[in-house]
């Protein structure tokens, strides 16, 4: 299968746990180790194509990952949209029903709108990679990698209604 997203990080929820912690510098600490398993396409939960196609009609699934972390169990389905465009969408499992809890696309820097990135503070690093991921309430979550820490975001910034904020704590999704 094509790999569409080199990376994907499980942010983590609205009102949620504290699993991350902000450092000094404003970045996010290390958080709790995720297990990633692919996923065959032979495997892939008809629930998993159900929710995919619900929220993306006409989606072509390219890959498919079970992640594991903290007692949630995600699917992370990459593919594209009918234009070709390339999307992912992260599902959480609960009891066999697969719900879609984020639509995510990777955009450069500059495309995050400017009021988005003044939550930022001036010391923040210039992020080489940024997954803008979209919630289901319309809040919008930009999470920003550094430079040689491809794995999970160092930062994210909630967006919403014109308003934003930097995290100092993990999004559950």
């Amino acid at each position: 299968m094509k790999k569409i997203f080199t990376q994907k990080a499980l942010p983590i929820a609205i009102f949620s746990l504290s699993l991350m912690a902000c450092s000094d510098d404003g970045t996010l600490a290390e958080g709790p180790e995720t297990q990633i398993d692919d996923v065959n396409e032979t495997d892939i939960p008809e629930g998993v194509r159900t929710a995919a196609e619900a929220k993306i009609p006409g989606m072509n699934i390219a890959e498919v990952e079970r992640k594991e972390r903290d007692g949630l169990v995600f699917f992370d389905v990459e593919g594209t949209r009918p234009d070709g465009s390339e999307v992912e969408l992260d599902m959480l499992e609960e009891n066999g029903s697969y719900t879609v809890v984020e639509v995510q696309r990777d955009i450069d820097w500059a495309e995050v709108p400017a009021d988005a990135k003044s939550a930022a503070p001036d010391t923040l690093f210039t992020p080489v990679r940024v997954i803008e991921s979209l919630q289901n309430d319309g809040t919008i979550i930009y999470e920003l990698f550094e430079d040689g820490k491809p794995k999970e975001p160092s930062a994210e910034i909630s967006y919403k209604d014109g308003k934003a904020e930097m995290l100092t704590e993990r999004w559950k999704y």
